[in-house]
């Protein structure tokens, strides 16, 4: 059977790297003018594949909007192929959530356009969760492309291979070869060079073949098409008459090669994140520009935790689901591989960090918006009638299950009125008010309870309504602590603040110069600003835990790399720990520390550690303000526990990993790295002895042999690219200064601490929760204004989770419709059997696939308010729901 060349032209448009965004979309429009014209007019007809993405559709579009209808016709007739990806991101730092919207935002924009590439096309990527396979089948993608982080020695040096999804599905995935997607670019030569270049490409793909099908991609960064590309077919057969050479697509490589049905293909189930003989996976950006990675998991977790829930049990769900659209693509668009690994510009970085302004302003009106319909509270009303303002504190139970536990809370008192703006005609009678007061706070029980005050302080506070001009006020801020009881799943309690009554309070937390106790943790700091920590009931005991350390980085934003001996530089200044919460409901201790950066300059920190309520983990917010350069800050945590591997948040699951050694060796292209990612937490544990580090995202982190965990704070790098690094010989991108990513200023970072043992770190489910608790808490809702709609305030709608093993994953508005989607992951190499139940009747219930699609009746019981479910071992089960009352209805 003659060899089959498949002749694919695309191009790699990275949006944003070296240069900023709209740089690039000039060089974009360019390009795309010329390619629209020869797609219309080329004999016979060829594809081009623009990067799996359908942002540069986007992008082209918003300065070339009178080509929308020649544009669509061609992606329609499979010309122009786009998708499924919106952006193509990196695919470890996002959590999972976010790569589902990824792939839902570029499934509705390729939708649109007509026609979406039925490829899960991900050309570099710098590695890749086990996931992504489970992700491709959620969107019913049988194909994926990948070049980074795969190890040619586990697909046996092939071209072709089943990657395998934890729940046991799997993909057909082409292996891109070492030159990448760049390859075929070298046969776009003249007739005297094209039979060398023919060679050299030929030897490279044909000994990887599995099939008689080969995918040759012509095309490369930034390039547009060649003018010699027609032709290209014709002259190759000419060197090769005995095979086919045509254009094609990479759906009917894909096709093609299984129609051959080859024989013997590897199967690679988890991560690929190996670099060191095929090409460069380039695992050193996840330290790389930390903050921006901080906040960008933040907002993450607003979205997905917050703004989404709350928007999909409000009345308000239409108008909320398009705002909820434009934040979640612009929150993407800062995870473009380049962008969210940091490896860019100083200009496109400080571009990006305007995009999260824009993404944590629209997530903030959504909750507010959300919030006021649901508890049903209207500014204008408590302005028209401020007789009937019934001043209140709402609580937020925000993860799907009931819930007790202790709350933070700022509650405002007004002073007086601050105007604004030229006198009115006639003056204004300004009001003023005795402030803040003694006050206890009646639970939703009827229990009293006087609350833990934290601190007050005078500032200002702005109410604003739709119908009237803001009211600007002096109030007294009056943050406390109080406990509240249980709250079903998704539902809120009403909290009112009385006159003071005498009660018994219960003592959980206190707090001294000696340390921190509550009933299940004990927590002291010694002279160096180290921890320790202890179960008090008899549990293993942690000592020098939270040890700041400076190590040398002379590597880039792509790479670290510290010397051949680096050494780390810690803090020799004793500290004064001071009592900043003593109890009863939460305690809390402070303290500052300086010391050198190992690259010059000064690092100082200030360190917050707070217990509170009943708790099983100790929050701890540091607050750096780096002024050095050319240097790495990290946490150490000695765990004291060798041999065994550490464990660590993923994309719906989990991931174990043995201790590396990021050393240099010969053969090797790239160092492997020490460091690895994680979401959620980190563990390890042997026995009765084990501790987990948990954080509200991503983080990166290194497990050593000793049985240390060191949580990277802060890598600070001046350049781009280098070109000398043992670590990495070459330059990983265009060599320019990046003084921006020195990361100089001030950063806060915010971890707990969870003493734990080998078998509840085994539980995957109650170490999801216990991450829930720590960074999913109770809210807090005050409303100084509140003023309830006749009637009261409208029922709470609750949701919750049940089931062994079964991790809650997320609530969103539905795509299209008006329904509302539920989403859980099964923990467990079993499957598992669950529920969602409801506060209120559901109408249906159907099965559905990430992407929405492919409904399937689910059955209903207890009058509507259970849904049954079964969920695959390590899969994922999304569920959509409509409510009886029409609420949701499709």
């Amino acid at each position: 059977m003659p060899l089959t060349f498949h002749l694919i032209p695309h191009t790699h448009w990275d949006r944003e790297w070296y240069l900023p965004e709209p740089a690039l979309r000039c060089r974009l429009m360019f390009m795309l003018d010329e390619l629209v014209e020869q797609l219309g007019k080329t004999t016979p007809p060829w594809r081009f594949l623009l990067d799996g993405q359908t942002v540069l559709l986007e992008d082209y579009l918003a300065v070339r909007p009178e080509r929308a209808e020649p544009v669509a016709r061609l992606v329609r007739e499979g010309r122009l192929e786009t998708g499924p990806w919106y952006v193509l991101s990196d695919e470890q730092i996002p959590a999972a959530e976010s790569l589902v919207r990824n792939l839902l935002l570029g499934a509705h924009d390729s939708e649109r356009l007509g026609r979406r590439l039925p490829v899960l096309y991900s050309p570099d990527a710098f590695g890749h969760p086990g996931s992504l396979p489970l992700l491709a089948r959620e969107f019913g993608l049988a194909y994926g492309v990948v070049w980074r982080g795969v190890d040619p020695a586990a697909t046996g040096g092939r071209d072709l291979f089943h990657w395998e999804a934890p729940d046991g599905e799997s993909i057909l995935c082409l292996h891109l070869p070492p030159e990448g997607y760049e390859l075929g670019s070298a046969l776009l030569v003249g007739d005297r060079e094209l039979p060398e270049a023919w060679a050299r490409v030929r030897d490279r793909l044909v000994s990887r073949a599995a099939t008689g099908q080969i995918a040759v991609l012509l095309g490369a960064d930034h390039h547009a098409p060649d003018s010699r590309l027609g032709t290209l077919p014709d002259r190759l057969a000419r060197l090769e008459p005995e095979a086919v050479f045509r254009f094609s697509s990479l759906e009917a490589f894909f096709e093609a090669a299984a129609r051959e049905r080859p024989h013997g293909l590897a199967r690679i189930q988890g991560e690929c994140r190996s670099g060191s003989t095929h090409t460069w996976a380039l695992q050193g950006t996840h330290g790389t520009r930390a903050p921006f990675k901080r906040r960008h998991s933040a907002l993450e977790l607003v979205l997905s935790r917050s703004a989404e829930p709350l928007a999909a049990l409000s009345g308000r769900r239409d108008q909320l689901r398009p705002l909820l659209r434009r934040a979640w693509r612009d929150l993407v668009q800062c995870q473009f591989h380049d962008t969210l690994c940091g490896t860019t510009s100083d200009a496109v970085h400080r571009v990006a960090l305007v995009r999260l302004e824009a993404v944590e302003g629209t997530a903030r009106e959504i909750v507010r918006a959300a919030v006021f319909e649901r508890l049903g509270h209207d500014p204008d009303r408590a302005r028209d009638c401020p007789e009937r303002i019934e001043p209140s504190l709402f609580i937020w139970n925000p993860v799907a299950r009931p819930r007790s536990g202790v709350v933070r809370a700022d509650l405002t008192f007004f002073r007086r009125d601050v105007p604004v703006g030229p006198p009115a005609p006639g003056g204004r009678v300004l009001r003023e008010g005795p402030g803040a007061g003694a006050f206890s706070l009646r639970l939703g029980d009827g229990t009293v309870i006087p609350p833990q005050v934290l601190g007050v302080r005078t500032g200002l506070e702005r109410l604003d309504a739709a119908r009237h001009h803001p009211d600007l006020d002096e109030v007294d801020r009056v943050q406390v602590v109080t406990p509240v009881p249980e709250i079903g799943g998704l539902g809120f309690t009403r909290i009112a603040p009385v006159p003071v009554q005498a009660a018994a309070t219960e003592v959980m937390a206190l707090g001294s110069r000696r340390g921190l106790r509550n009933p299940v943790l004990a927590a002291a700091v010694d002279r160096r600003g180290t921890l320790r920590l202890a179960r008090p009931e008899g549990g293993a005991q942690y000592r020098g835990l939270l040890g700041l350390e400076s190590e040398p980085d002379l590597g880039d934003t792509y790479t670290w790399w510290g010397g051949e001996r680096p050494r780390p530089v810690r803090p020799t200044a004793k500290i004064r720990a001071e009592v900043t919460a003593a109890g009863p409901f939460a305690a809390a201790l402070a303290w500052n520390t300086r010391f050198a950066a190992a690259g010059g300059g000064m690092v100082t920190v200030r360190v917050d550690a707070l217990l509170a309520g009943r708790e099983p983990f100790l929050r701890v917010r540091l607050r750096l303000w780096n002024q050095g350069n050319n240097h790495r800050v990290r946490l150490r945590v000695p765990i004291g526990v060798r041999g065994v591997a550490a464990v660590a948040g993923t994309h719906f699951g989990r991931v174990v990993r043995p201790a590396t050694r990021g050393r240099p060796s010969r053969g090797r292209l790239e160092t492997p790295v020490a460091t690895a990612p994680a979401h959620r937490y980190v563990a390890a544990a042997r026995g009765r002895r084990g501790l987990a580090v948990l954080a509200p995202g991503f983080l990166e982190y290194e497990w050593t042999a000793a049985g240390d965990l060191l949580i990277t704070l802060l890598r600070s790098v001046g350049q781009l690219s280098r070109g000398d690094l043992p670590a990495r010989p070459g330059h990983a991108g265009w060599p320019m200064a990046t003084p921006e990513a020195q990361c100089l200023g001030v950063t806060d970072v915010e971890l707990a601490l969870a003493p734990l043992t080998e078998e509840e770190l085994r539980d995957a489910t109650w170490l999801e929760q216990l991450w829930e608790d720590a960074f999913v808490p109770l809210r807090a809702v005050w409303l100084r204004d509140y003023a309830p709609a006749p009637g009261g305030a409208p029922g709470a709608r609750t949701v919750e989770l049940s089931g062994p093993g079964l991790v809650f994953s997320g609530l969103k508005p539905a795509e299209r419709g008006n329904g509302v989607v539920l989403r859980c992951w099964n923990s467990r190499d079993r499957p598992e059997v669950g529920e969602w139940r409801f506060g209120e009747p559901v109408r249906q219930a159907f099965r559905i696939r990430a992407d929405e699609r492919e409904l399937e009746p689910l059955p209903l019981e207890g009058e509507g308010t259970r849904i049954p479910i079964r969920v695959p071992p390590r899969g994922v089960s999304s569920v959509l729901v409509t409510f009886a009352d029409g609420a949701g209805e499709r």
